[in-house]
């Protein structure tokens, strides 16, 4: 009887109706439910909720996929019976554009499956304002919901959580701006960090925090102060209700501190700080939050010369400076490191009076002269024309080499510009002082080669004086292209003086006319002093200047 009345209870039975069944038994995994005919049938577990709710021997309302399976088995489903239910009942309440709630029931390809009494699809677009990398953090979470479309023969629903979320934003935008003043302390939430600032989140609107309005300090990168989802306050500085925009500011939160700037550091003070930034010209020392000081290049020492700031500082060094002077306005300070020791110079009058007689190694060669380190710190310079009364030198290195230990008078102190003049040549008397008692026009006289030039040879006389032996002043005997074919420096010759000019301090020679009685001579001197420019001979005069370029 019994198997008769299973039977007859199976007949009834129809696919894809809903149908009553008995849960029988509670798995981890699934459910059993008899539902009156030949076998019992199972359920996932996933389909219910929360299966602590379930107990044994309570109805329910199943739907009937199929009689049978392979195994004879009926295929059922709780969660169909439940949506095939709801359905009718919820496009009837829902409709597009309407709000509703429900839970995130699975991952699928391009978004999300939300129960709702039904299944419907929320587009992976649709999820938030910004599109989710990881999906899988929102299954199992409920949410609500804006309805974008409803297809009743389909039986789909497509859903947007991201609409809903952007009309909530823009109703707490509004009330937001309808509310805030500048000047106005609000809190906000690091949303986004860029280059040039951050973007922060007022709980319905991002305002604009720009790298310049958070620190009165110097900061490289916005990441240096803020991290992404911290809290923090801010000022409000500008509202544009037109095109919904805030610009916030952090510093804005604390007193400037270059507000009373003057009495905190006046001129003169000792401060204490740490290089933060170094640049051709000097280096930035920052002596609290927000407040910088440049010291200049020139001002690092009283003596060296510093070329670049990294060759006596580096970033992140403490140093302490003195103020020297302060723009308020453009926000500058100017400091000194230098005036931390007395400057040597104040006492280089009283150690280095003119005319006093000086000894010092030479330190660096230009070409109009020599410097001279009388001290650690304290040079003095020796002009080209203060190296010798009687050579023309055209260059230093003609005389003098570096590490050349040398004697000298001090010509001149110019403490202002830290400049001392110093003088080899004035340590000797000049011999030309009385040189009409050295030479005489027709003297012959012995030198040796001491420079060529493609106009002629320089002797060098007793004194060291020289004189210029013009080359057509050489041989009367032959015409000399090149006088290295006839002199060589360091060559001993004899030559006779046919030109003395006290004022240019030059002396003229002529070898071939050594051996000339007095007519001859006399008719050379003529000669000599006939040499005009453009023709086949100088003047003298223009063959030392020209010796000298």
């Amino acid at each position: 009887m019994e198997e008769l009345l299973a039977q007859t209870t199976f007949d009834k039975l129809k696919e894809g109706s809903i149908i009553k069944g008995t849960v029988t038994e509670i798995r981890q995994i699934e459910v059993v439910v008899d539902i009156g005919g030949k076998s019992e049938g199972l359920i996932s577990a996933s389909e219910f909720a929360d299966l602590g709710d379930l107990q044994i021997g309570e109805e329910i309302e199943i739907y009937l996929e199929k009689l049978e399976d392979r195994d004879g088995n009926p295929v059922l489903s709780f969660d169909k019976a439940e949506q095939k239910k709801n359905w009718e009942n919820i496009i009837t309440k829902c409709e597009e554009g309407s709000i509703v709630q429900g839970r995130v029931k699975a991952k699928v390809k391009g978004g999300l499956i939300v129960a709702m009494g039904v299944d419907a699809f929320l587009p992976a677009s649709h999820i938030d304002v910004q599109p989710p990398k990881n999906l899988d953090q929102y299954v199992g979470q409920t949410y609500d919901y804006k309805v974008l479309k409803i297809n009743l023969e389909r039986k789909n629903i497509v859903l947007s959580r991201r609409e809903l979320i952007e009309e909530q934003r823009a109703s707490k935008r509004r009330d937001l701006l309808d509310k805030i003043n500048p000047g106005d302390l609000v809190k906000g939430i690091v949303k986004n960090i860029t280059d040039f600032g951050a973007f922060i989140d007022l709980d319905g609107m991002d305002g604009l925090l720009h790298i310049t309005d958070m620190s009165w300090g110097r900061i490289s990168h916005p990441s240096e102060m803020l991290k992404q989802g911290e809290e923090i306050d801010v000022m409000i500085i500008e509202i544009n209700r037109e095109k919904e925009r805030v610009s916030l500011g952090l510093k804005q939160t604390k007193s400037n501190p270059w507000e009373s700037i003057e009495n905190k550091y006046p001129i003169g003070a000792h401060v204490s700080g740490k290089v933060v930034n170094l640049v051709p010209y000097g280096a930035f020392i920052e002596i609290e939050e927000g407040v910088e000081g440049l010291v200049h290049v020139t001002e690092m020492s009283w003596t060296k010369r510093i070329t670049k700031p990294s060759e006596v500082l580096r970033v992140g060094d403490d140093v302490e400076a003195v103020v020297l002077g302060i723009q308020k306005d453009e926000e500058k300070i100017s400091l000194g490191i230098r005036q931390l020791d007395p400057n040597p110079w104040d006492m280089v009058v009283h150690n280095y009076p003119v005319g006093a007689h000086v000894h010092g190694k030479v330190r660096n060669i230009t070409t109009y002269g020599a410097f001279i380190e009388l001290e650690e710190g304290i040079d003095g310079m020796v002009h080209v024309s203060d190296m010798s009364w009687t050579r023309k030198i055209n260059h230093p290195s003609e005389v003098l080499k570096k590490s050349d230990e040398i004697d000298a008078i001090v010509l001149d102190v110019d403490t202002s510009n830290q400049r001392i003049s110093l003088g080899m040549k004035q340590l000797a008397e000049d011999p030309w002082a009385d040189i009409d008692g050295r030479f005489r026009i027709g003297d012959v006289v012995t030198g040796v080669v001491s420079k060529i030039t493609s106009f002629g040879a320089f002797v060098e006389l007793q004194d060291h004086i020289d004189g210029l032996v013009h080359i057509s002043q050489i041989s009367e005997e032959q015409r000399i292209e090149k006088i290295k074919d006839i002199l060589n420096m360091g060559d001993e010759v004899i030559a006779r003086v046919i030109k003395i000019d006290r004022e240019e301090r030059r002396i003229g020679l002529s070898i071939k006319a050594a051996n000339y009685d007095e007519e001859q001579l006399a008719s050379e001197t003529q000669t000599y002093d006939s040499m005009k420019d453009g023709g086949d001979l100088m003047n003298l005069g223009d063959i030392l200047d020209q010796a000298t370029k």
